[in-house]
């Protein structure tokens, strides 16, 4: 009988997944901010183009994070509803 309890939590893959998703979204975001100050800035732009690189990040970063907890959090309710031990019986 060595049977694992259901859980919700998603396999350690999907969770590797949705965190390098958060990552490389972060970087991109951070990418497009700078871009967008550094088109518009002329003369001394660092500190315009730092801002724009950290509200870049942390908005996509903030935003992916969002999908990545739903995406989650659908793959535990369907294995939980294909899981072999539910006997509901509105499937």
């Amino acid at each position: 009988m060595n049977e694992r309890p259901l859980s919700a939590l998603p396999s350690r893959a999907a969770r590797v997944v949705a965190f390098s998703s958060v990552l490389v979204s972060g970087l991109a975001g951070g990418t497009i901010g700078y871009a967008l100050v550094d088109v518009q800035c002329t003369g001394n732009c660092v500190v315009p183009t730092g801002l724009g690189m950290l509200v870049g990040s942390v908005g996509f970063a903030l935003g992916m994070s969002v999908v990545a907890v739903l995406g989650l959090r659908a793959v535990g309710e369907w294995r939980e509803r294909n899981s072999p031990d539910n006997t509901d019986s509105t499937r």
